[in-house]
């Protein structure tokens, strides 16, 4: 295997970064296995003994709310003989219970009883073996992260000014909090786990990748559509198909240390947002003005970022409340999630309008994100094939300025300074004692 290091050089990295089994093998160990990994957020788990259960890289965890009101995460293995304890996704238990040999666990990890429990050797403590819980868990509000490693930076320093795509997704709540609802999607797609991220802050992309879907919504009679969010999905199919000039005068993109990036909002029509001329919208601005004020309301209202990518394994959307998981299976297969937010003390109706965007927009039958599986899946192909070894990422090399706190800023919106700012966090993780 040839050293990481000549492997990523300045505006572009070698294609085996995204081909290579024993790279991917070590991203699962060096990456996934001592970052700050998204689990969950707190209200998928609101009572004790609810749980839920996902991964970390490929490895089995579940979150789940102990009799103490803490949110703790395990690894999903019994301590007898290795079976995964938790077989469905969410529930609520007084305890786990392996469905091999009948080991019981409580809700923080602790064996509780072991049937059968005589004659084994010297070594064995029924007090020391449990379903062990990762390294470290933390919370920043609401939002559950864990990390596999003992030591490295706390979850604040991690996020650093990420923080604030967080704020903006809670404090647009009228009763300051957030929670999962409306089921979830699940795709997959035959590519390497990188792209995924690499895709959503990409501002030169749209006007290629989802021409069908634009030529389709310019062809669609506004009339048609008489539900708020079907109209909202056709606007922003037809602003998909911005030119060029657009991208790089009015929008902008933001990176942070750690991976971290943003990308500005690039709609121009404000009922795409959130639909404000409709007396929907205006029930949602009194209740939150009722809570902070007409300044602050306006502040918070006032925030553009389209998405936001917090690096390794998350990216969401503050205001269309959809937040996504990326899952690596293997170097050329990986999995998403997709989950929707309601905004608590908001009007009913915002929610529903937050599913019917994800169902049109982001959802696996979507004429959107189809798009953007096809291309997935054909740069998985090509990057197979043999010719040029190397990836260009340089975009706006030349032109990315430092902007505070450590992060940099493109000159506009088609720089490709987020994917250098992720190869950056990439490499240092990689080369890591």
């Amino acid at each position: 295997m040839p050293d990481i290091r000549d492997l990523v050089r300045p505006g572009r990295v070698h294609r085996r970064l995204y081909t290579d089994p024993e790279i991917f093998e070590r991203e699962l160990e060096k990456i996934f296995g001592r970052s700050w990994i998204y689990v969950g957020h707190e209200s998928q788990v609101p009572e004790p003994g609810d749980f839920y259960a996902t991964r970390i890289g490929r490895q089995p965890v579940v979150m789940v709310r102990h009799g103490d009101g803490s949110v703790r995460v395990l690894h999903n293995r019994c301590a007898h003989r290795g079976a995964q304890v938790v077989g469905v996704e969410r529930g609520r238990a007084e305890a786990f219970v392996c469905c091999y040999h009948g080991w019981t666990y409580e809700t923080d990890g602790r064996l509780r009883s072991a049937p059968l429990d005589h004659g084994y050797p010297p070594h064995f403590d029924a007090d020391a073996v449990g379903m062990a819980a990762a390294a470290r868990v933390d919370a920043y509000r609401g939002f559950v992260f864990a990390s596999l490693a003992a030591d490295g930076p706390g979850l604040a320093e991690f996020l650093g000014r990420m923080t604030t795509s967080f704020d903006d997704m809670v404090d647009r709540a009228p009763d300051g909090a957030v929670s999962v609802a409306g089921g979830v999607f699940k795709h997959a797609y035959d590519g390497n786990w990188k792209l995924y991220l690499e895709n959503l802050c990409d501002a030169a992309h749209p006007i290629f990748v989802h021409r069908s879907s634009i030529e389709a919504a310019r062809a669609q009679d506004d009339a048609a559509h008489g539900d708020g969010a079907g109209e909202v999905a056709i606007r922003q199919m037809r602003q998909n198909g911005a030119p060029h000039e657009f991208w790089m005068d009015e929008v902008g993109i933001w990176t942070c240390p750690n991976g971290h990036s943003w990308l500005g909002d690039y709609h121009d029509d404000d009922r795409l947002v959130a639909a404000r001329r409709d007396p929907r919208f205006a029930e949602y601005v009194d209740r939150l003005e009722r809570r902070h004020g007409a300044r602050r309301a306006k502040e918070i209202l006032d925030v553009g970022r389209w998405n936001s990518n917090v690096y390794p394994n998350c990216s969401f959307m503050s205001q269309f409340r959809q937040l996504r998981v990326v899952h690596p299976v293997a170097v050329d297969r990986t999995e998403v999630h997709t989950f929707c937010f309601r905004l608590e003390g908001a009007p009913e109706e915002m929610f529903h309008d937050t599913v019917r965007f994800a169902n049109v927009v982001n959802g696996t039958g979507s004429p959107v994100l189809t798009d953007d599986l096809e291309t997935y899946g054909r740069i998985g192909a090509g990057l197979a094939s043999e010719g040029l070894d190397w990836i260009e990422i340089g975009r706006g090399f030349a032109t990315d300025r430092a902007d505070g706190d450590g992060g940099r800023r493109g000159r506009d919106s088609t720089s490709e300074i987020y994917i250098r700012n992720m190869f950056d966090a990439w490499l240092e993780l990689m080369t890591a004692p």
